[in-house]
């Protein structure tokens, strides 16, 4: 049984065409050190463009010197391959599922959350949406809507390919299709910051015959000298033209060594603003009867906390990293700290049940109806 903490599985989603493998591919290649498990569902062959710079993919299962493994499955086969993917050996860090372009994302996230395998956990639904066919495929697909009104972050991908009037009116569009404070992220070419999605961690590991990561590497170095030599590409080289997504985001960093109180601090997630793309690090609540360490996780507006143990000697600690754009940083820091609870032993127990309807699996505890 894996003892690290539950992998968290990304559902990548959006219909034919809107970008998704480029999306996927673009994680790949700017993951740091990260290793990410890939799944793809797509009932066929594996048409993942960059992996022609590592060889032919077939259908079965493969393992890449940087450790992602790649599979075609069907629904029927999603939990055998999650649990081979999830197994120590691998030291997975990430499982990202590409959904087929036809299919229900829903029923995908219902089998992972239906899921008893305690080496994994859901982590969120991304659907990419095509800015220059929006309305098209909302006619061909009127499933569209409802595929966003379950998702947790949606991509709106090819912004270059539409003007600025264009991209508000999808953009407001989409504020009426999504869920409330879903956020709407840009991007052309599938380029988004991986650190909206999962850590990425430095490359640790000897690396003498090409990995599957430097070959990615080598070959967006490549495609960036070739849009170089275009005058026309050149003139418009910049950080996001260079894989520099990060520059579009901010990172908020706090830090409290006093408790937080659990209704304050879910309260300031339930209103948390939709440029706040992703929360992650761990909560200190101190209440009786759950000293734990709480990690949280979220991804637009997906949220999961997960009980731990502290290791011996840590400090009891609230330590957060909050990823966004055009977000008030200052105003976010300042409501954190109006959630510092000075006396958390005097905090009654119930006031923990709405952060256990965000556990996976609450142990013993009751949750209110």
């Amino acid at each position: 049984m894996n003892s690290r903490q539950p992998i968290p599985v990304v559902v990548l989603t959006g219909f034919l065409g809107s970008g998704k493998t480029t999306v996927l591919n673009h994680l790949l290649a700017n993951r740091g050190g990260t290793r990410i498990g890939v799944v793809v569902n797509d009932f066929g062959s594996i048409e993942i463009d960059a992996m022609s710079v590592a060889g032919q993919v077939g259908d079965s299962m493969v393992s890449l010197g940087g450790g992602c493994l790649c599979c075609a499955v069907d629904g029927s086969e999603l939990d055998a391959y999650l649990e081979k993917l999830a197994a120590p050996v691998h030291r997975i860090d990430v499982i990202v599922i590409e959904a087929s372009g036809l299919a229900e994302p829903q029923e995908m996230v219902k089998m992972l959350m239906a899921n008893e395998n305690p080496a994994i956990r859901y982590g969120g639904m991304v659907q990419v949406v095509d800015a220059a066919e929006f309305d098209a495929t909302r006619a061909r697909h009127p499933e569209t809507d409802r595929h966003l009104a379950v998702a947790d972050l949606v991509v709106l991908n090819k912004t270059d390919r539409v003007d600025a009037a264009e991209r508000a009116r999808i953009e407001a569009a989409l504020g009426t299709l999504c869920g409330p404070g879903i956020p709407v992220v840009g991007a052309d070419h599938g380029r988004i910051d991986p650190e909206l999605l999962f850590d990425r961690r430095p490359w640790t590991e000897t690396r003498g015959q090409l990995s599957f990561e430097d070959l990615l590497a080598e070959a967006a170095h490549q495609a960036d000298e070739a849009d170089e030599t275009d005058p026309a590409d050149a003139a418009g080289h910049d950080h996001e033209r260079c894989g520099h997504v990060h520059a579009a985001y901010e990172s908020i960093e706090f830090v409290s060594e006093q408790a937080l109180h659990p209704r304050r601090f879910l309260d300031f997630l339930d209103r948390r603003p939709a440029g706040l793309y992703r929360i992650k690090g761990f909560v200190h609540f101190g209440v009786p009867g759950h000293e734990e360490r709480y990690e949280v996780h979220a991804v637009g507006r997906f949220l999961r906390f997960a009980p731990g143990p502290w290791g011996r000697g840590e400090a009891r600690l609230t330590q957060l990293v909050l990823i966004g754009s055009g977000t008030d940083g200052q105003a976010l820091l300042r409501e954190l700290e109006a959630c510092r609870e000075p006396a958390p032993r005097q905090v009654p127990p119930e006031s923990m049940w709405g952060v256990l309807r965000y556990v996976d699996r609450p142990a013993d505890t009751p949750v209110e109806d």
